[in-house]
C-alpha cells in the first residue's frame, strides 16, 4: 500500500548528545574529517552502511547505543571539543577580517545549483561543484556570502544502464527533512516568497537553509500546499520539464532569490548585501527584481536604477559555446513580465532590451540570458584565462566598436575546495596544516620518502578498486545479470597498475569515445605485457542528449567485452560520493575535449592536489598552467575543419604518450623516482594556483570590492545613479559627432629605429560633449599582415589645445619598444569615474578616412594619420 505522505522522524537526542546535532546541522562535516570521526564513533559499521550521512546515521541508530554514547566520558568529551572547535572555526576572525578596511559587507551569490557533498543532491556537474566550492572557501575565509538556489525534491537523475549499456534515468524523492537543513521560520511561521504569474496565479515558495560553515546557503522549495499542483513541480527536478518550466524556475531563483534574501537578512539580522553574483544566467532575473524594488520603493527611474544594480552586480559565465545558454521566447518573457503580472515599475519593452540579441548574427525573437546577465552587471568574468578569450570573442557583438581583446569581460580561474577533495592520506603526507587563510602548506611533502608515497598512492588505488568493483557488481545485477556469473569482477582491475582516470559530463565537445578511434591499439594498451593500462571512466549525459547517450553505450559495449573488461570499466552515476575516491586513486587524470569548449574544467585540479599528474588538451586551466612536470599536454589539430580526421590525429597522439612517455616512465623501477618527482612538483607548485581559497580571494579583490565600491557610491542618495544615468544618456546622443580628425608623429625620422621615442598629437572633434567627457587612448604595437595590431599598449593622450568648434588637440609620446612590422591608432572613448571600463558603452571613435569629402579641414602643416610604421 503506497503511502500518501512521506516524512522523516529525527530522535530526540539525549541532553549530553545534543552536540551531535549541532554538528550535523552544519555542512562544515562534509570536508572535515575529524567531524567525519565523531560520527563514525557513534556506530562504525553503521556511518558506513549510510554512506557517511550523519543524517541517516542519527534516525537509524537505537536508542540503548544513544544512551550508551551519553554515559561514555571519553565520547563526550571528543564531542565537546569537536562543537567548540565548530564554534571557534564560524566566529573566530579568518583572512576577509584580518585584511582590514574592506568595505565588503555581504555578497548574495546565486546558482541553480549547489554540490556540497553527497547528501545534499542538489548539484548535477561542474558547475554546481564549483559553487559548493565557492561557499567552502568562502566559509573558511571569512568572507560574508549568502548563497541563494533551490531546493529540487528530485534533484538531477540518478544514472544506471540496462542490458544493452543505454543510460537510464531515475529521479528518487528529496525529503527535505531527512537532509542536514532547516526551514527559515518567522516566528513561528514557515516564511515565503511569492511571484505573480500569468492567468492570475501565484509561486509561492518556502525558504530552506543549509548551513555551510559560516555561509548559509537559502534554497527555494515549491512543493508546498498554497501551490496549485503546476506550481508545485517548479523545483521538481533540476534542468528538467518545459520551456515555460525552466523559465518559471530562473525566475524563482532570481527574483524569488532576491526576496528570500531580503527576508533572511530581516529575520537573522544578517547584513545585507552590497554585491549580488549570477554564477551562470540562470540567475539572471534577480537584476530585474532589483530595479523593481529601486522604482517602486525608492521612486528611482529605470536607468537610474539599472545603474545601482549594475555597479553591484558580477557576472560570471562557464559557458564557451552559445548552445549552453538558455534563451526563451520574446513572446514567454513578455507574458511574465507585463505590468499586471510583475507589476509597475519596470516597463516590458526594458526588460526585453536586456536579453535582445539585437547583434549580428542574433535572433530577435528570443530573448537572452547571458546577454541580459552582461548587460545588468558592471563586471564579468569567464573561468579561466583561455575562457575569458572565447568569452569575449562569443560576447563580442555587444561592443561593436571594439576589438574582442578590448570587450569588458576579465577571467578569474576556477579552484577547488582541497579539504573536500583531497585524501585524507595524501593531506597527512603533504600537508603540514590549513591556515586561517584557507591555504595549504606543503612542509610535509619534503619530509617524505619516495617509497611512502608510493606505498600510499597502492593502498588508495586498492580503496579505489575496491570501490570500484562494488559499483561495477551493482551495475551489472541493475542490468540484469546473476550473482552467479559475476565472479569476475572481483579480479577487475589491479592495485599495481598505471590507473587512469576520466570522469566528466558527456555533451559531444568533451569526447568521451575519442579513446575508440583505433580499438585495438587501446587494446594493446590495456594489455601491455610489461606496461599495462587501466582506466576508470564514469561520466553522465543529459536526459535530452541522444547523443551523449550513444556516446556512453559505446564505451560501456566496449568495457564489456570479456578480454578487456578486467582493465577498463565504465562506472554508473557519477557524483560526489563516486568522485571522492577516484581522484586519490588515479595516477594519470584524462582530459581530451574540442579546444577551446571547455571553459575550465576542475576534475584535473582535484587529481593533482591528490598526486595525480595530467594528460590533457592544453584547454581550460591547463592551458594557462601546464607545465611538463605537471603531466603531459595532448597535441591539439586546432584548425582542422575535418573533425573526423582531427579526432584520428588527436587520437593518435593520446596512444603515442600514453606508450611511450607515460607508462616507461610509471613503470621506470620499483618506486619509480622520476614519476614521483612529477608527482612532489605538481602537489607544490601547481597546488597552490588550483585552490579555491586562491580563487576566492581574487573574487573579492578583483570584483566584490570594487563592485561593493560602486554601490555604496550609487545608494549612498542615488545622485551619483543619477548623474551617471543621465551622462550616458548624453554620450550616446552626442556619440555620432565624435571623430578623430587627424593624427600625426613627430620626429621619426626616415628609418625608424628601436628604442625611438616619437611625439604624437591626435585632433579630435567632440560635437556635443566636453573634454572632461572622454579620454583620447594612443595604441599600439605589433602589426599582422592585415595592419591589425596584436597585444595593442595603450597609452592615454594628454589635452594639449583647443578649437574652435569643440575641436582640441592631444599630445603624447610613443616609444618604438619592439622590432619588425610596428603599428599604432588613436581612438576616443567615453570617461566617467562610474565606469569600469573604457569599453562599458561600446562606443568608441577613430580616425576619418582622409578621402572621405566630409572630413574636416586640417591645422596647417599636418599629415593625415598613418598606422603601421
Amino acid at each position: 500500500m503506497r503511502a500518501i505522505r512521506r516524512f522523516s522522524v529525527r530522535p530526540v537526542l539525549p541532553e549530553p548528545l545534543t552536540g551531535l546535532g549541532t554538528l550535523v546541522n552544519n555542512l562544515r562535516w562534509a570536508w572535515h574529517p575529524e567531524t567525519q570521526d565523531v560520527f563514525e564513533a557513534v556506530d562504525p559499521q553503521l556511518w558506513r552502511s549510510t554512506g557517511g550521512d550523519p543524517v541517516k546515521l542519527l534516525g537509524e541508530i537505537p536508542a540503548a547505543r544513544l544512551d550508551e554514547l551519553a554515559n561514555d566520558h571519553a565520547f563526550l568529551r571528543r564531542l565537546e571539543l569537536a562543537v567548540a572547535d565548530l564554534d571557534s572555526y564560524v566566529t573566530d576572525d579568518r583572512w576577509f577580517q584580518t585584511a582590514g578596511g574592506s568595505p565588503l559587507d555581504a555578497v548574495a551569490y546565486f546558482s541553480p545549483e549547489f554540490g556540497i557533498t553527497h547528501v545534499l543532491p542538489q548539484y548535477s556537474g561542474g558547475l554546481g561543484i564549483l559553487a559548493g566550492d565557492h561557499l567552502k572557501a568562502a566559509s573558511d575565509l571569512g568572507v560574508p556570502l549568502i548563497g541563494v538556489g533551490l531546493l529540487y525534491r528530485h534533484g538531477y537523475f540518478a544514472q544506471s544502464l540496462n542490458a544493452e549499456g543505454w543510460q537510464q534515468e531515475r529521479y528518487p524523492l528529496v525529503d527535505p527533512d531527512g537532509l542536514p537543513i532547516s526551514l527559515l521560520r518567522d516566528g513561528e511561521t514557515p516564511a515565503t516568497v511569492t511571484l505573480t504569474l500569468p492567468g492570475n496565479r501565484e509561486l509561492h515558495a518556502q525558504i530552506w537553509v543549509a548551513q555551510v560553515g559560516r555561509v548559509p546557503l537559502l534554497m527555494l522549495d515549491s512543493d508546498i500546499e498554497e501551490n496549485e499542483p503546476s506550481e508545485r513541480e517548479v523545483t521538481d527536478r533540476l534542468y528538467g520539464g518545459s520551456t515555460e518550466h525552466r523559465l518559471l524556475q530562473e525566475l524563482l531563483l532570481g527574483v524569488g532569490g532576491v526576496r528570500a534574501v531580503r527576508t533572511y537578512c530581516r529575520i537573522t539580522g544578517h547584513a545585507a548585501p552590497e554585491v549580488f553574483h549570477t554564477n551562470e544566467g540562470h540567475a539572471g532575473f534577480l537584476g530585474v527584481e532589483r530595479i523593481r524594488e529601486l522604482s517602486v520603493e525608492k521612486g528611482l527611474d529605470f536607468d537610474t536604477a539599472l545603474e545601482v544594480n549594475r555597479g553591484g552586480t558580477v557576472f560570471t559565465t562557464h559557458t564557451p559555446v552559445p548552445a549552453g545558454i538558455d534563451r526563451f521566447p520574446v513572446e514567454l518573457i513578455q507574458q511574465h513580465f507585463s505590468p499586471d503580472v510583475f507589476g509597475p515599475g519596470v516597463p516590458v519593452e526594458r526588460i526585453l532590451e536586456l536579453g535582445a540579441e539585437d547583434f549580428e548574427g542574433g535572433d530577435p525573437a528570443l530573448f537572452n540570458m547571458a546577454i541580459m546577465g552582461l548587460r545588468l552587471a558592471q563586471r564579468a568574468n569567464g573561468v579561466s584565462k583561455l575562457h575569458g578569450v572565447v568569452s569575449r570573442g562569443m560576447f563580442a557583438g555587444l561592443w561593436p566598436s571594439f576589438d574582442p581583446i578590448d570587450v569588458p569581460i576579465t577571467s578569474i580561474t576556477n579552484g577547488v575546495h582541497a579539504p573536500t577533495w583531497v585524501a585524507r592520506e595524501i593531506h597527512d603526507l603533504t600537508y603540514a596544516n590549513y591556515t586561517t587563510e584557507g591555504d595549504e602548506v606543503f612542509e610535509g611533502l619534503d619530509k617524505t620518502t619516495d617509497a611512502q608515497i608510493w606505498e600510499t598512492k597502492r593502498l588508495l588505488r586498492q580503496r579505489f578498486i575496491d570501490d570500484t568493483r562494488a559499483r561495477v557488481r551493482q551495475s551489472w545485477l541493475n542490468r540484469g545479470a546473476s550473482e552467479a556469473e559475476l565472479g569476475w569482477v572481483d579480479s577487475i582491475l589491479d592495485p599495481g597498475i598505471l590507473t587512469m582516470g576520466f570522469a566528466r559530463r558527456v555533451p559531444s565537445y568533451k569526447r568521451l569515445t575519442l579513446m575508440l578511434r583505433d580499438p585495438a591499439r587501446l587494446k594493446a594498451l590495456l594489455l601491455h605485457p610489461q606496461r599495462p593500462v587501466q582506466i576508470v571512466i564514469a561520466g553522465k549525459a543529459h536526459p535530452h542528449d541522444e547523443g551523449g547517450k550513444k556516446l556512453i553505450q559505446e564505451m560501456v559495449r566496449f568495457a564489456d567485452d570479456p578480454e578487456v573488461r578486467h582493465r577498463i570499466v565504465f562506472v554508473p552515476d557519477y557524483d560526489i560520493a563516486l568522485a571522492q575516491p577516484m581522484y586519490p586513486g588515479c595516477d594519470v587524470w584524462l582530459n581530451n575535449p574540442l579546444r577551446p569548449y571547455e571553459a575550465c574544467g576542475t576534475s584535473g585540479m582535484k587529481a593533482a592536489l591528490n598526486g595525480a599528474l595530467n594528460l590533457s588538451i592544453r584547454d581550460g586551466w591547463w592551458d594557462e598552467w601546464y607545465d611538463d612536470e605537471f603531466g603531459w599536454a595532448i597535441p591539439s589539430a586546432e584548425g582542422i575543419e575535418d573533425t573526423e580526421r582531427r579526432d584520428d590525429l588527436e587520437a593518435h597522439a593520446l596512444y603515442d604518450i600514453i606508450e611511450k612517455q607515460v607508462a616507461p616512465r610509471f613503470y621506470d623501477g620499483e618506486v619509480p623516482g622520476r614519476w614521483i618527482e612529477m608527482l612532489r612538483h605538481t602537489i607544490k607548485e601547481l597546488g597552490p594556483k588550483v585552490l579555491a581559497t586562491r580563487m576566492v580571494r581574487d573574487y573579492v579583490e578583483q570584483l566584490y570590492v570594487p563592485a561593493a565600491q560602486s554601490s555604496r557610491a550609487l545608494n549612498s542618495t542615488y545622485d551619483g545613479a543619477r548623474e551617471l544615468a543621465a551622462w550616458k544618456q548624453k554620450v550616446r546622443a552626442a556619440w555620432p559627432e565624435i571623430r578623430v580628425d587627424h593624427v600625426e608623429l613627430q620626429g621619426l625620422g626616415d628609418v625608424p629605429q628601436l628604442g625611438t621615442t616619437v611625439g604624437i598629437r591626435a585632433f579630435a572633434a567632440l560635437g556635443g560633449l566636453e573634454p572632461s567627457d572622454i579620454c583620447v587612448e594612443v595604441l599600439h604595437g605589433r602589426v599582422d599582415a592585415n595592419d591589425e595590431i596584436t597585444d595593442p599598449v595603450r597609452a592615454t593622450l594628454s589635452l594639449a589645445e583647443t578649437y574652435e568648434g569643440n575641436r582640441h588637440r592631444y599630445e603624447g609620446e610613443l616609444k618604438l619598444d619592439r622590432t619588425g612590422p610596428f603599428g599604432y591608432t588613436v581612438r576616443v572613448v567615453p570617461n566617467h569615474k562610474g565606469l569600469a571600463s573604457a569599453a562599458e558603452l561600446g562606443l568608441a571613435a577613430g580616425p576619418s578616412d582622409p578621402d572621405d569629402p566630409t572630413t574636416p579641414d586640417l591645422p596647417a602643416g599636418s599629415e593625415f594619420w598613418s598606422n603601421t610604421i
